[in-house]
């Protein structure tokens, strides 16, 4: 079939004009996309104040060449204790989850678990998680790269009817977030239940439990505020109980990003990104706790002979913890004092 000179100038036009186009939808496109995959609702503090502009900072230090989805609600599939395994075996690239999910997996995490081990504040917590992580967690984690390590502030007692002793704790089902948690309200009288964070607004409806220990940073987006009327505080440091979260990534994924895209992760992870976490559990825990009186629910703390009283009962939790992973070649001593060490540094920091 005869070409006209039109229709050959036409086509080769677009011929050469192709590449161009090409090139700058490229140049536009993302060379790397990950999946960061978490149990939240995307409204809740930690993925709107803390993953998303983390999330953004990675993608803004490398020109957009590196681009970071997330999928909360666990909208890939699975339950939230399956998370570690699914960055382990990249079903996920990314994850947000607490070793606490999956019990006893991760032992020398749960130091900072222990009853009144950590500090009041996320500020110090999550720093000196981190420091931690760097010096003792790499054998437990080798399976993944694990980006951050930290913990919240001091977490509260929200329930349905007023604590301020051990003997209002008696037979109180409350929702625990660690089984080191659990063991420690099981101390002090309790009738401890664990479920993930996603699991207690059903459960408090219910009448599954009586209440959940929880940090403030997650109330509203689990509405327990409209659920429960009083939140017992425990004052001061050493608090009561905190939870440890890790921010993990498959290591083949991270192992496979050019040196300089995995240069910005670095930078932006770690030591960066825990500070940032410390910095929003606080502020943002003061919002909220200040929204909760307002709407008339009841904020008291537990009286210092109070809480010397809960010190001394949960004792024995610490002692059988050392006991228990001395079974599985950890010095829980030793990292117990590292552990107090770096809450101590960042405390007068």
């Amino acid at each position: 079939m005869p070409v006209s000179r039109r229709t050959f100038l036409m086509t080769a036009g677009a011929s050469i004009a192709a590449p161009a186009v090409l090139r700058v939808t490229r140049a536009n496109a993302a060379e790397v996309t990950l999946r960061l995959h978490h149990f939240l609702p995307p409204v809740a503090s930690v993925p709107k104040h803390m993953l998303e502009p983390w999330a953004k900072r990675i993608e803004t230090g490398t020109g957009g060449r590196l681009k970071i989805e997330l999928y909360p609600s666990m909208q890939l599939g699975g339950t939230p204790p399956q998370l570690y395994d699914q960055a382990k075996d990249g079903v996920a690239d990314i994850v947000w989850t607490l070793p606490g999910y999956t019990a006893g997996r991760f032992p020398s995490t749960e130091v900072f678990e222990l009853p009144f081990v950590a500090a009041r504040t996320a500020r110090v917590n999550a720093r000196a998680a981190q420091e931690f992580a760097e010096q003792h967690l790499g054998e437990e984690t080798k399976d993944v790269k694990l980006l951050c390590f930290w913990c919240h502030d001091h977490g509260l007692i929200h329930s349905r009817r007023h604590v301020s002793t051990m003997e209002d704790l008696k037979g109180l089902k409350l929702r625990f977030p660690t089984r080191l948690a659990g063991e420690a309200l099981k101390a002090l009288g309790a009738s401890p239940i664990g479920m993930p964070v996603p699991q207690v607004p059903e459960s408090l409806a219910q009448g599954v439990i009586d209440g959940a220990v929880i940090p403030w940073e997650v109330v509203p987006s689990i509405k327990v505020h409209e659920l429960v009327k009083y939140h017992t505080e425990i004052p001061g440091s050493p608090t009561f109980y905190t939870a440890t979260f890790m921010l993990a990534m498959n290591r083949p994924k991270y192992e496979s990003l050019p040196d300089d895209l995995r240069k910005v992760v670095d930078e932006q992870s770690g030591m960066a990104l825990a500070t940032e976490a410390g910095k929003m559990f606080d502020d943002v825990g003061a919002q909220i706790s200040e929204m909760v009186r307002s709407r008339g629910n009841s904020i008291e703390a537990i009286s210092e002979d109070e809480k010397a009283r809960w010190i001394e009962a949960t004792k024995p939790v610490i002692d059988s913890w050392i006991k228990e992973v001395a079974s599985r070649n950890v010095d829980g001593a030793k990292l117990l004092e590292a552990a107090k060490a770096s809450l101590a540094k960042y405390e007068n920091a």
